[in-house]
């Protein structure tokens, strides 16, 4: 049995060595062959260099690829999924906040139970207040649009015939655990230590979540499309209410209506409006970059 690690890497240059020689010593006493594959996601720091010095170290268990500009993590991904050569892929992060140590839970775990996937469940997550926070959220659109109760995580086994599905997408905006979930129900979850980051600060700030869950929302649902037909329902109805009200004020108590309230109305109903649009235009503008067939990712170098 094969087993292939892939660990997408952006600003980690100082965990890397420690990441493989730790993860090298884990497969050992497993008695398991493994390849690390690195996909170098064009970080501000030395990291590509570190993994040239390991390729050059362990030539035969390593496959190092750089990128030609930042893509994502998720990309990043893909990336190693279409290079990786083992029976099962192995993802996880390059904080060293996922000790390589409990890598043999998740082995056994699909053993027992022969899952196609299987997920690392943080026993107590590490990150700090925000992240913890955002990584709630996401989680929580996650468990709405698949209709599970199950978390996820960057901690995963995957089958070899799993990955193989996934590399048939080509969409550029890419959510890694949504394409799981689409192909397969046979999944399993294993609780694994968190540890706090040891250096560095994680590279996932508010903002890339908050456009982690958009992307959950927009690639893998219609639900913001469907919530405005309840969106439009209530303020159309509440725009009738109003009308009527102030139909009854003026007829039968003489109240001015002045241009408040008709300024009110149009700078709510052109808020409506703008909402609408933007969503519409959300989706159109994916359509329309699915049309030019962006990339996923564009590889500088493969070692």
């Amino acid at each position: 049995m094969v087993y292939s690690v892939i660990v997408p890497v952006y600003n980690s240059q100082q965990t890397l060595v420690e990441l493989f020689t730790r993860t090298q010593e884990v497969f050992r006493l497993l008695g398991a062959m493994f390849e690390m594959i690195f996909v170098e996601d064009c970080g501000p720091d030395q990291s590509w260099q570190v993994i040239l010095d390991l390729k050059k170290a362990y030539p035969e268990q390593i496959k190092a690829i750089k990128l030609s500009k930042n893509s994502g993590q998720h990309n990043a991904l893909m990336c190693g999924f279409n290079y990786a050569q083992g029976d099962f892929v192995i993802t996880i992060d390059d904080d060293l906040q996922i000790p390589p140590e409990e890598i043999p839970l998740l082995i056994s775990r699909q053993q027992q139970t022969d899952a196609q996937l299987v997920y690392g469940i943080y026993e107590e997550k590490r990150h700090h207040l925000l992240r913890n926070l955002g990584s709630q959220a996401v989680q929580r659109v996650f468990r709405s649009v698949f209709n599970t109760n199950g978390d996820i995580t960057s901690f995963r086994l995957i089958s070899r015939t799993l990955c193989r599905q996934l590399i048939n997408h080509k969409q550029s905006f890419i959510f890694i655990d949504g394409l799981l979930h689409w192909h397969t129900q046979y999944i399993e979850r294993v609780k694994v230590v968190h540890r706090e980051r040891a250096v560095g600060k994680s590279n996932y700030s508010p903002i890339k979540l908050i456009r982690l869950a958009n992307n959950l929302l927009f690639n893998f649902t219609t639900f913001p499309l469907r919530s405005l037909i309840y969106l439009g329902t209530f303020f159309s109805l509440v725009s009738f209410i109003t009308g009527i009200v102030f139909m009854i004020r003026k007829m039968f108590f003489n109240v001015p209506l002045g241009y408040t309230s008709i300024i009110v109305s149009i700078f709510f109903t052109s808020s409506v409006l703008l909402l609408v649009v933007g969503v519409i235009g959300e989706y159109i503008g994916r359509l329309y970059t699915l049309q030019n067939d962006k990339p996923q990712y564009s590889v500088r170098e493969v070692l």
